[in-house]
């Protein structure tokens, strides 16, 4: 049986071309403002009961002059037991995005839906890094649907302006 020979003559090289077209690249990630707050530590650590948490997101984007976009992931969480708070996280997780593509109606989707989707898992990360050093165990925040946010905010956006006309 003979050899087939599937690889290029040595000395070969193929360039593949990458389409120009639409596109969301990651030009830097940076934490703009964090707080963790435990008042009660160090009594806070002994509970038997779990605690309610409470989670808040806020998305914002803006315009930069030099055409790129600042995305911030607002995350705010707290731990109650017994109406006593066991901590507060409020972190701001920002990034630095070049978006190539989309314009108009379709730019605010990639900025409120796509953007934050990158952000979010490093944001996570230090949520969970954080709970974890202040003594409690690590509060790992479930997957958000960016996408419902946005959907949510266009409905509260429409239904304001139907009642005002």
């Amino acid at each position: 049986m003979a050899d087939e020979n599937t690889t290029e003559p040595e000395g070969v090289v193929t360039q593949v071309e990458i389409p120009q077209g639409p596109g969301v690249r990651v030009l830097a990630q940076f934490i703009r403002d964090l707080s963790f707050e435990n008042p009660r530590a160090p009594e806070s650590l002994r509970g038997e009961t779990a605690p309610k948490i409470d989670l808040d997101v806020e998305l914002a984007a803006r315009n930069r002059q030099d055409g790129l976009f600042e995305v911030d992931l607002k995350l705010t969480t707290s731990a109650k037991r017994d109406d006593e708070t066991l901590f507060v996280v409020e972190l701001v997780y920002g990034g630095l995005f070049q978006i190539e593509g989309p314009a108009g109606p379709h730019l605010e989707p990639v900025l409120l839906i796509e953007c934050p989707r990158y952000l979010f898992p490093f944001a996570r990360r230090v949520v969970a890094d954080l709970t974890a050093e202040g003594g409690f165990p690590p509060f790992r925040i479930d997957p958000i649907d960016f996408a419902a946010i946005f959907l949510a905010r266009q409905q509260q956006v429409a239904g304001a302006t139907v009642g005002q006309a």
